[in-house]
């Protein structure tokens, strides 16, 4: 059994780590979709969408390599398959489990709406990597929003059942809102070099075209709750040990294992 690798964890790498992290995982979850979608065009939509978040985990993950230092970096491979959970740092919301359609669309929309505006602002990071990942990514954020917008409007404004089901998937996972605009000092690190914004910065704008999609879906936002989730810490929930077993176990079964 491989063994686990030891993470270097400067402010940098982390940061980086949270966003590619989110993206590994919630494409993991994309992945489950693939026969499973309502109609055969959202099967290949939920394929592509998950295929450019792990193409942008890959690049993410890569450039982390990069930054842990010399004789320390690890490659993409070993950044994705041989860490420890605690060692992850996705937002809690993309390792939820897939749910039914109306929870994947929502999540898809809000995760969409966060990482277009995380990549805007990165497209300037004082880290020309980091600006040349985002040029690209924004791209594809913004196609994924809208696709996933699209099928807010669907189903908020569809049947009594597709209403009934988004609006569940609406208080289930806004529970989880609160913790992607945490600070702490990894933000405040990124935010003072350049490297990055503060995600605390983006709740404004964030919740702003939330608004909009939701007003033309004829929804409404639940209240923020008490909760606050801790992925970005390195804190999961149970969901995530699963998600890991799976995506794991083929690397650390057979070690430098190539096809």
């Amino acid at each position: 059994m491989q063994a686990s690798i030891e993470l270097n964890r400067t402010p940098e790498v982390q940061y980086l780590l949270r966003i590619g992290d989110t993206c590994l995982v919630l494409a993991q979850r994309l992945g489950e979709w693939c026969g499973h979608a309502p109609v055969l065009e959202e099967d290949m939509a939920m394929a592509n969408i998950a295929l450019d978040l792990i193409g942008q985990a890959r690049a993410l993950l890569t450039h982390a390599g990069r930054l842990e230092g010399e004789g320390r970096g690890h490659d993409e491979d070993q950044l994705a398959y041989l860490r420890d959970e605690r060692d992850y740092f996705n937002l809690t919301i993309a390792e939820l489990p897939r749910g039914d359609f109306a929870f994947a669309v929502v999540r898809n929309t809000m995760l969409a709406t966060l990482l277009k505006l995380l990549w805007q602002r990165l497209a300037a990071s004082s880290d020309a990597e980091v600006a040349a990942i985002a040029a690209k990514a924004v791209k594809e954020a913004r196609y994924h929003q809208q696709h996933s917008g699209d099928w807010m409007l669907r189903l908020g404004d569809g049947t009594e059942e597709s209403r009934r089901r988004v609006e569940k998937a609406l208080r289930q996972l806004w529970l989880y809102v609160p913790e992607m605009f945490e600070s702490d000092a990894v933000d405040a690190a990124a935010s003072a070099s350049g490297f990055g914004p503060a995600w605390s910065e983006l709740r404004e704008p964030w919740h702003a075209e939330m608004r909009q999609v939701l007003d033309a879906a004829g929804l409404a936002a639940p209240r923020e709750a008490a909760f606050r989730s801790t992925g970005k810490q390195g804190l999961h929930s149970e969901h995530m040990g699963y998600i890991l077993a799976e995506m794991q176990h083929l690397q650390r079964s057979f070690p430098g294992g190539a096809w």
